[in-house]
């Protein structure tokens, strides 16, 4: 590859570790690798969880100096973003159950009166970040790797895949030992630890249940290199 690639997992609203861990990368970049070109990658799961979702994603539209930035949809906001459509009760408890409350409050919106209101939703997020967050793609390929938030069908052609596979797919994916034809980066699963395989690699850590946030300098087929951001477990932020 001629540019170097962090991919970073997912936040849930800890911008503590994201800004820690962004300072990291920069940090990083200019000491071991200055004059190169970078991308970071961000795997999906910026909000819901955490206390700070409303600066995470601000955060992530700023960017990060002069490094290229690309930001995946995960399914947290692909909750969110049904909840902006409609008022089925159904798709807001999926979505409040799931860490959106916290959400919710860092945006300064309280369910306790009223009911699930799609346009007092888009107004408390705001325009801007709802345009950014209907934005986001699903995936991203750069050679050998493919970016996506959950993972991918096995068996099934890249190009084939559909949306709630590469959004919500677990252990058909996960036990897989397939050769898939690129090796997959990819969060939505978290542990103590990245996973590496010949297949994929995991870099959920936990933000909010270890306080934990990785990032994977993946540099063709070199061996991954993990930078971290380490703060206490929980919803703080």
């Amino acid at each position: 590859m001629d540019k170097l690639i962090y991919a970073i997992g997912d936040v849930h609203g800890r911008d503590d570790l994201l800004r820690d861990l962004h300072e990291h990368i920069r940090d990083y970049h200019q000491l071991m690798h200055s004059g190169r070109d970078a991308e970071l990658i961000h795997v999906g799961d910026y909000i819901d969880g955490g206390a700070h979702s409303r600066e995470v994603i601000d955060r992530l539209m700023s960017g990060l100096g002069n490094f290229e930035m690309t930001c995946l949809l995960g399914n947290h906001e692909a909750m969110l973003l049904e909840c902006l459509a409609t008022d089925n009760r159904q798709a807001w408890y999926t979505w409040l159950s799931n860490g959106g409350e916290e959400t919710l409050a860092s945006f300064g919106m309280s369910l306790r009166f009223g009911g699930y209101d799609p346009d007092e939703l888009h107004s408390s997020v705001g325009d801007g970040r709802v345009a950014w967050l209907k934005s986001l793609p699903l995936c991203k390929a750069i050679e050998p790797y493919f970016f996506v938030h959950a993972g991918i069908a096995p068996g099934v052609p890249i190009d084939r895949q559909q949306p709630k596979d590469m959004l919500w797919i677990r252990s058909r994916f996960l036990d897989s030992e397939e050769e898939h034809g690129c090796v997959v980066v990819h969060g939505h699963t978290p542990g103590d630890e990245p996973v590496v395989k010949a297949n994929r690699i995991c870099i959920d850590t936990g933000a909010t249940s270890n306080g934990l946030l990785t990032a994977a300098v993946l540099d063709g087929n070199a061996a991954p290199i993990f930078l971290r951001a380490a703060g206490r477990p929980g919803k703080t932020g």
